[in-house]
């Protein structure tokens, strides 16, 4: 990755002076827009969700997740240039040099194009096995090929729209989108309720999903033409491309194994045991997936400001924003995993149906698979921000082999408590191998001091052993007195986490950001 690295930096670029102020501004206003958008799509999901599972049943709305998660492993086939793209802008993102960046852009469209096969060949393969896989019945197969074919079109579309995407979030520019994918959203879920509730079925939803890519795209396009006065594309260099090549090879090989560790757990799930036992477990994983998303978008949008901040070679300041970043997850984690912990079962119960809870310890397994993820997601934007992927991707190539394994052996022992727990353990080698990739990045001297993480440790086990107990005893049947013990509940986890778990440094430190963010949202 040196070479990679010296690619980036060896551009002929001048500095622009950047003051503190700009680069939180920013931030705040990419972590808002990222916020607002995913409300809309969260808003939107709790709205067709229920419409979806009625209108497909219990077993074939199992077969859609299915399908879903395995069109999703389709992802890492493209190469994952666009993601390269938006680390190597953010690493330029002060520079004058701007033929570099549009000869980058270039440089991504030839690495779309040299991937372009083996995406298209694994969409072939997927499509030949999917009905195996999903134990479709088979007069059911020619449906589940074509939503096959569906999603696969709708991802290329994706990526057609991700590309002016990553270089508005490079640039830091992400807030400039602020509304728009949030009405795609609104568009999207409108298309895929209707399509169920017509009797479309499974490739109706799939057709909707391609024009509500299509959509995205234009919008996307639009709007950085509009804001980013560079953008376009140049012939790029041998060495630019093979840079670029170099580190989307590394993102691809992170991004093929984050897909089996964190995805496969549904299709494991649907050949150990049936299709329909998808549907309970991801319905009561409904909220911790929310939860994990929104601490990725927040988390994402003051990504560019950091690796900005290593770009510039600040060391200091990188590593102090990083563990205001640890911090802020563990707070969130804490927070948002009680509530789910004290409400997820009614919440369940007036949304789609008692019926779909898993049980008190598949719920209490998946909000700490939450938390774990929270953790490791959050080192890996550090560790890619400094353009260092190598070792981050051979960690997770080491915590596929327990996490696949342990969740199918435990799977067919346990079912699905089995198949949490093998996730839970199998990414350890995850968690606890990140943070050291991190120091290494930063030049962090030397690891935390034990009694560092014994406070905010005690603190999440008092408070997920509590609400765990609570939950089991606590059900509503109404969703005002849900609302309200939803928002005390956070209110009150947060405030013990806040007052108890953390140096009174890192406290103030947090307090500072919240509050800044809270005055851009009012």
């Amino acid at each position: 990755m040196a070479d990679a690295v010296r690619i980036v930096t060896s551009a002929e670029a001048t500095e622009r002076p950047r003051p503190d102020i700009t680069l939180t501004q920013r931030a705040s206003l990419n972590v808002i827009a990222s916020l607002l958008d995913y409300g809309a799509k969260v808003a939107v999901g709790f709205l067709v969700i229920p419409i979806v599972v009625a209108g497909l049943g219990s077993s074939l709305y199992g077969v859609w997740e299915m399908l879903a998660r395995l069109t999703g492993y389709l992802t890492a086939g493209d190469g994952r240039p666009i993601q390269a793209l938006r680390l190597v802008v953010s690493n330029l993102q002060g520079s004058r040099d701007d033929s570099a960046k549009r000869r980058y852009v270039g440089g991504a469209f030839v690495v779309s194009l040299l991937f372009l096969p083996l995406l298209l060949g694994g969409g072939a393969l997927l499509f030949w096995l999917a009905p195996t896989i999903t134990k479709a019945p088979a007069d059911l197969s020619p449906t589940v090929r074509l939503t096959v074919v569906m999603l696969t079109l709708s991802l290329l579309l994706g990526n057609l729209a991700s590309l002016p995407e990553s270089v508005l979030r490079g640039m830091n520019l992400g807030y400039k989108r602020m509304g728009l994918q949030a009405g795609t959203e609104i568009v999207s879920g409108a298309l895929l309720a209707g399509a169920v509730a017509a009797g479309f079925g499974m490739a109706g939803a799939a057709a909707a999903q391609v024009a509500a890519a299509g959509v995205m795209a234009l919008c996307f396009w639009w709007v950085v033409r509009k804001y980013v006065p560079w953008f376009g594309v140049e012939r790029p260099r041998s060495v630019e491309v093979k840079g670029l090549m170099r580190l989307s090879l590394w993102v691809a090989g992170g991004e093929t194994i984050s897909k089996l560790i964190h995805a496969s757990d549904v299709i494991i799930l649907g050949m150990v045991l049936s299709p329909a036992a998808v549907t309970p477990y991801v319905l009561t994983g409904y909220a911790a997936r929310l939860a994990v998303n929104v601490h990725v978008l927040a988390a994402g949008g003051a990504i560019p400001g950091i690796a900005g901040v290593i770009g510039q070679g600040q060391r200091d300041k990188a590593i102090r924003l990083r563990n205001e970043l640890v911090a802020a997850t563990w707070l969130f984690a804490v927070t948002v995993g009680a509530t789910i912990l004290v409400w997820n079962r009614s919440f369940l119960g007036l949304w789609v149906g008692s019926q779909n809870y898993g049980g008190p310890w598949v719920n209490l397994l998946v909000v700490l698979i939450m938390a774990q993820t929270a953790f490791v997601r959050s080192d890996s934007y550090v560790i890619d921000a400094a353009l260092q992927p190598r070792q981050r991707v051979i960690v997770s190539a080491v915590a596929l082999v327990p996490t696949v394994g342990l969740a199918t052996l435990l799977a067919l022992r346990f079912g699905t408590v089995g198949l949490c727990l093998g996730v839970f353990i199998g990414r350890l080698t995850q968690s606890i191998a990140y943070p050291r990739l991190v120091r290494a990045c930063l030049g962090i001297p030397s690891r935390s001091h034990p009694r560092a993480l014994a406070r905010p440790l005690a603190i999440t086990l008092f408070l997920f052993a509590t609400a765990a107990a609570l939950g089991s005893r606590i059900v509503t049947e109404h969703w005002i007195t849900w609302a309200a013990g939803v928002a005390g509940t956070a209110v009150v986890a947060l405030a013990l986490a806040l007052g108890l778990g953390l140096p009174r440094d890192m406290r103030r430190a947090v307090m500072r950001r919240y509050a800044g963010l809270a005055r851009r949202l009012l």
